[in-house]
């Protein structure tokens, strides 16, 4: 049974992996990506535009399903050693938080909803998964 995800990033990275077909998660550690298994679905949440900084985003940026076994680590230059899943990304829509917030089981209710968010990857329910996955006009799930 597939499990799914948040994955958070900003919208600059998230756009770079659907551009390479992969999930990164935790700029690039092995663990948040070793959590995944084949056939697993992952959401983006994007807080902003750029790492660091940038123009807040808020918004689910990407959705996509899990595609390999394992993790495989790549160099990127600099000293940085990455590790990735291979992952099919949906035809989406970007979508705002704000209109969903009370919909979802991880920030109904809560004033300071954000915090979920600060882990960078963190379960969700089916339920949530397809709430998200509806307002980003995903058909395929």
């Amino acid at each position: 049974m597939s499990s799914c995800w948040i994955g958070v990033a900003c919208r600059e990275h998230v756009a770079s992996g659907v551009r390479q077909g992969i999930c990164q998660l935790g700029h690039g550690k092995e663990a948040p990506v070793r959590r995944l298994k084949r056939g697993d679905l992952i959401v983006y949440y994007s807080p902003r535009e750029r790492l660091g900084d940038g123009a807040p985003v808020q918004a689910f940026t990407a959705a996509g399903r899990i595609l390999d076994e394992t993790p495989y680590q790549v160099y990127t230059g600099n000293g940085f050693h990455m590790y990735r899943r291979n992952t099919e990304f949906f035809p989406t829509r970007e979508t705002p938080i704000h209109p969903i917030l009370q919909k979802l089981s991880f920030t109904r209710g809560r004033e300071n909803w954000g915090m979920c968010f600060r882990h960078g990857v963190f379960k969700i329910t089916s339920e949530d998964y397809q709430l998200i996955a509806h307002a980003m006009g995903i058909e395929v799930c």
